[in-house]
């Protein structure tokens, strides 16, 4: 049975923060509540066990501590078409049978801290950047990236509940912590101007922030698909985990409004 839900209680809280994707759904509850059309929580109570789920815009996170049913998921999906789904692996045979979604690899990168170069600059580092900065940014990485207010709203809506951070380097690179639970941090949106590629901003900027959290007894990781996982390597970020998350193959990106995850 599939049940939407406002909150998590004490005891789907102490499973999901097992999970990254259990302590997103935990990060953007916390951020929103359970009262926007948007940002939607789902409890999957079956006599196997128990799971959850999180649509946000036109992304679906799929929680499951053990193996569960896939018949109403999938109906579910089909229903909502979302453009992202990321799930436990032993739901993707029968996701991916629904037209129109591709399987992409992806893996998890733990941030390890290591020391900068001698160019890097701290000084250089802004805590609280402008917004309207780092989307300038992430639109030279990122071209399919949510319209401006859009984007604003969800971030700065994250960061004043305190889910969220936002840092730049020079102006020229960027990245967000999406989430800090618990000092379990995920980090994500990482990108650099076109013009500062190839520089070593991103490298030294990462290699930084890694010793930054580190610092505050901070557990850190990112995601990568393929495309980016050589880059992570090459920093000295440790691989601990691999897996697969389904993309829509019929749409644009820019289409769809996909949110921050």
């Amino acid at each position: 049975m599939i049940q939407q839900i406002a909150t998590f209680t004490p005891e789907e809280t102490a499973v999901l923060e097992q999970t990254w994707r259990g302590r997103q759904m935990l990060s953007y509850q916390r951020a929103y509540g359970g009262g926007y059309d948007f940002c939607r929580f789902f409890r999957l109570q079956y006599p196997e066990g128990m799971g959850w789920m999180f649509l946000f815009n036109a992304t679906l996170l799929i929680c499951a501590a053990q193996p569960i049913p896939s018949e109403e998921i999938v109906t579910f999906v089909r229903m909502h078409l979302p453009f992202r789904i990321e799930c436990p692996q032993f739901l993707l045979p029968a996701l991916a049978e629904i037209p129109n979604y591709q399987k992409l690899h992806r893996a998890t990168f733990e941030l390890v801290p290591s020391q900068p170069s001698a160019q890097f600059s701290p000084e250089e580092v802004a805590l609280q950047p402008k917004l309207q900065d780092v989307y300038g940014i992430l639109q030279e990485g990122f071209p399919n990236l949510l319209d401006y207010p859009i984007w604003l709203t969800d971030v700065s809506h994250r960061c004043r509940h305190g889910m969220s951070h936002v840092l730049t380097y020079r102006n020229s690179s960027t990245l967000t912590l999406v989430f800090d639970w618990k000092d379990q941090v995920l980090v994500g949106q990482v990108a650099t101007r076109a013009a500062q590629r190839g520089s070593g901003y991103a490298r030294d900027f990462l290699r930084w922030t890694a010793q930054w959290l580190a610092q505050q007894g901070k557990h850190a990781v990112l995601f990568a698909l393929d495309i980016r996982i050589s880059f992570y390597r090459e920093i000295g970020f440790r691989e601990i985990a691999s897996e697969y998350v389904l993309e829509r193959t019929d749409v644009q990106k820019e289409e769809q409004k996909k949110g921050a995850l």
